[in-house]
């Protein structure tokens, strides 16, 4: 039994020192690079646990939020020590003793973020290709911090959004019923709609939708054009080229998946009859339709389509959701 135990003692103390060794016979550019690469995955590793907390409830995004700071900062403690316990075996040091390793923390820091910090002589004259490496590492170093922190911007503002949102929409008893990000998020939010409030089946297809929309603003130009213009005119256009631009964009909502808005809402709210409430964590809440609306409210024989509108749902900018009953007490 003590023989048995004596060689499993032994092959984990050849196994610790293969990897030791393997770890040694790393040159510095080797260790540099493996730590930048392991300090990217924890970013993104960060990045998708924000991610999934973003979803399900306020109380839910709250907890999940929490637990994903604690575990982001205990892998993070984890990975750092990692990295200065190894930097340390070649010759780093943490700037805390007398500094007679080869380097401080300050290069430490310099070398992590992808400058190379080999050893020279003060004296010693740097190359210009050098130089422009450091700098070009320098600069992507900038760069992929950059696009980590807008990120986490857009996961941080989809959060605060959707805790507003939820906030409108919880003492109304409705909540979000996610539609497909594709560009027809608008009129398949409105096809949802319909199929709920016609017991299932909606009357029309969100491509139906879209030329129904096309067509009436194409009959009624008067009524678009100006709202039309105000974001799509250039100076020095002719009143026919603005007509053909109008015309054209028609053309566009009718066969493209081109994303709509409030000018095709307003559109289907004539086209259907029937009173559009837009809601949203973001900006003021949008009313369509008024004409059509019924004193009865969700429970009347005309009731109101209800959609929310998201600005930082995706990284592509806006989209549309249905707004349905919540079944959850």
């Amino acid at each position: 039994m003590e023989d048995a135990q004596e060689l499993e003692n032994k092959a984990c103390e050849e196994v610790i020192s293969e990897e030791a060794s393997q770890k040694k016979d790393e040159t510095l550019d080797e260790v540099l690079s493996r730590h930048r690469k392991e300090k990217s995955q924890l970013q993104k590793k960060e990045m998708e646990l924000k991610k999934a907390a973003a979803r399900g409830s306020k109380a839910e995004q709250k907890a999940k939020k929490k637990q994903v700071e604690e575990e982001v900062s205990q892998l993070s403690a984890k990975l750092k020590e990692k990295h200065e316990e190894e930097l340390s075996r070649l010759g780093f040091s943490n700037g805390n003793g007398n500094g007679s390793g080869k380097s401080s923390l300050d290069s430490l820091v310099k070398a992590i973020a992808g400058v190379s910090v080999t050893s020279q002589p003060d004296h010693s004259k740097v190359s210009k290709a050098k130089q422009r490496r450091d700098k070009r590492a320098q600069q992507e170093a900038e760069r992929e911090q950059r696009i980590q922190a807008e990120q986490s911007d857009i996961v941080s503002d989809r959060m605060v959004e959707n805790e507003k949102l939820e906030s409108k929409l919880k003492p109304l008893g409705l909540t979000v019923n996610e539609i497909k990000p594709d560009g027809h998020c608008l009129y398949r939010a409105v096809e949802d709609q319909l199929a709920l409030l016609y017991g299932g089946t909606s009357p029309y297809t969100f491509q139906e939708l879209r030329e129904m929309a096309a067509a009436y603003m194409k009959k009624h130009t008067s009524d678009f054009l100006p709202f039309f213009l105000s974001e799509n005119m250039v100076e020095g256009d002719s009143d026919e080229s603005l007509a053909h631009k109008f015309e054209s964009y028609c053309k566009e909502v009718e066969s493209t998946a081109i994303w709509g808005g409030q000018l095709e809402l307003g559109a289907l709210t004539h086209c259907l009859k029937k009173h559009i409430m837009i809601f949203s964590g973001s900006f003021p809440d949008v009313e369509m339709g008024k004409e059509y609306k019924s004193d009865g409210g969700i429970d009347s024989s005309n009731p109101s389509i209800m959609l929310s509108y998201h600005k930082h749902a995706f990284g592509l900018g806006e989209h549309y959701n249905s707004l349905v009953p919540n079944m959850i007490e």
